[in-house]
């Protein structure tokens, strides 16, 4: 199928593309690499009446170091973060996640931005997102605002995002020196969206039990989840198989697992045990 027809417009600052998604009258989609927003506009699964194309703001781009946190812009491509220096230092799962999405091309044109405020419950981001505690910020006609993970994501294809608002940077927190962490997921073969998929960070202390557990799921429920209780089962312990084995087993609980073609949702649970084991145990490898 072809899109039905729509007005285009090009930006070339966020003023201007607020003015014009404001002007749309909520008919406008806002266009960064197109590798989300084009695909469901071909089934029309989406048909909006003008598209306002943001790829050209260039204060859109780049990745920083704030503090303790690290900024990237919302229209940093899937390939920059994945090869970028201070991502790898810092954030190796963000790295790591960002060079498993879709393939080569997919990665050269696909923003960080827009992944995360397309909200596909089968989407990689979103993990790393709610296990380092992400902070979206978000600017509209009303001014900035500062959305975290865990409240962003609402749904499938569903977020907190406004109707009039443009994602313009997402922070990510940087771990305690020592941590480390990384990023597995079992992918559908065709497309590579995540079955299940598993960010995990995990630090431990002078004693060598773990004081540090983040782990986060992307793939198995409606929206990607912080499994909390996942860890809460490894700190204060050492890391031993029997901790991983118990903590993998709580990873799922308390969520509601997805069933599809791809994987019932029984299977899906136990995707998500089995690869969160597998996150852990390359992390003490």
């Amino acid at each position: 199928m072809i899109p039905s027809t729509f007005e285009y417009a090009r930006a070339g600052s966020v003023e201007e593309a607020l003015r014009l998604l404001k002007e749309a009258d909520g008919e406008g989609k806002l266009l960064a690499g197109g590798h989300s927003l084009l695909p469901m506009m071909k089934i029309r699964l989406t048909s909006p009446g003008k598209l306002i194309d943001i790829g050209q703001i260039r204060e859109l781009r780049g990745i920083r170091r704030e503090g303790d946190r690290l900024v990237v812009g919302a229209l940093t491509t899937h390939r920059q973060v994945a090869g970028d220096p201070l991502v790898r230092e810092h954030l190796a799962v963000l790295a790591e996640a960002a060079s498993q999405i879709g393939d080569l091309q997919v990665r050269n044109r696909g923003t960080v931005g827009g992944n995360l405020a397309h909200a596909d419950p089968a989407s990689d981001l979103p993990a790393v997102a709610v296990a380092l505690e992400a902070e979206l910020e978000v600017q509209s006609p009303d001014g900035k605002q500062t959305f975290g993970a865990d409240g962003f994501f609402l749904g499938p294809l569903v977020t907190a995002l406004p109707e009039d608002g443009l994602l313009t940077s997402v922070s990510f927190s940087i771990p305690p020196e020592g941590v480390k962490s990384t990023y597995v997921k079992y992918p559908h073969p065709a497309s590579g969206y995540a079955v299940v998929g598993v960010a995990a960070a995990l630090g431990t202390g002078a004693d060598g039990t773990v004081n540090y557990a983040r782990i986060g799921i992307t793939g198995a429920s409606d929206t990607a989840y912080r499994a909390e209780a996942a860890e809460q089962a490894l700190l204060g312990k050492k890391p031993t198989e029997e901790a991983i084995r118990e903590a993998a087993a709580r990873a799922a609980e308390g969520r509601e697992m997805n069933g599809d073609l791809f994987a019932s949702s029984d299977y899906r649970r136990h995707l998500v045990q089995v690869y969160t084991a597998r996150a852990l145990r390359k992390l003490l490898g």
